[in-house]
């Protein structure tokens, strides 16, 4: 008989605790939901010629919930391209991580290369702040040289896209119109997580950066002057060896 009892007092704790988890899952839902639709974000760049800087600014809601975490997904264009010695020498001084999704090649031209992806994981160990601010150094790449005259090309940045995660709202899917996509849960690309992508974001358009490139039409008149000094140059510098027995 007290087993029974006892069994039965069980199952009904065990419900009530399921039950009270529900709840609160689901309150936490609801709260990101409308948390989700108080959020912005803001680009904008810095420096001049080709080593640049996007400045990203996130404005979260007023009343921030606790287990939240942010991050910043870049779809760079070809004609950029970010520096990872440099980022590893900035990484004890930002609060922000960063994982590149390939490897970064700085030498190679623009129209020899491909674009790539940067995940930006900001404050990844402190409580989320209401405002974040990060700003990611960048360098154009030399580009082919122009056969109309152009001396200037545009390359276009397109703003990020902001995800957001958190392991209190397990029913993602009923935060429409937002999605969910998946993506690295952290900097060390360990495993992905699933994470609410923020729909509002596609609003703000690209921004567009100038970057000088050469004149094609002076490529042979460039070429041809070159291998004439070159020559003259060689030629100069063995008589002068040949004068002063320079062996």
């Amino acid at each position: 008989m007290y087993f029974k009892l006892l069994s039965v007092f069980t199952c009904l704790a065990a419900c009530h605790c399921l039950i009270g988890k529900d709840e609160t899952n689901e309150n936490h839902c609801g709260l990101l939901k409308q948390w989700l639709e108080s959020t912005s974000v803001s680009v904008e760049t810095g420096k001049k010629g080709f080593h640049r800087e996007v400045i990203t600014t996130v404005e979260l809601s007023p009343d921030v919930l606790s287990g939240v975490r942010v991050l910043l997904v870049y779809r760079w264009p070809r004609g950029v391209y970010v520096d990872p010695y440099q980022l590893a020498s900035l990484r004890d001084q930002s609060d922000w991580q960063i994982l590149l999704d390939s490897a970064i090649d700085l030498e190679i031209p623009a129209h020899k290369t491909s674009g790539f992806v940067t995940y930006v994981y900001p404050t990844p160990d402190d409580p989320t702040p209401r405002l974040i601010k990060v700003t990611i150094p960048i360098h154009g790449r030399y580009h082919e040289p122009s056969s109309v005259g152009k001396t200037f090309t545009s390359v276009d940045i397109q703003p990020p896209e902001l995800l957001l995660r958190t392991e209190k709202c397990m029913q993602l899917s009923n935060l429409q119109p937002h999605t969910v996509v998946d993506a690295p849960c952290t900097a060390d690309n360990s495993s992905t997580c699933p994470w609410v992508r923020i729909q509002h974001q596609q609003e703000h358009g690209p921004m567009s950066l100038q970057f000088p490139v050469g004149d094609g039409s002076l490529v042979i008149l460039v070429c041809g002057g070159t291998l004439l000094i070159t020559m003259i140059c060689c030629v100069a510098l063995s008589k002068y060896m040949w004068k002063y027995k320079i062996i």
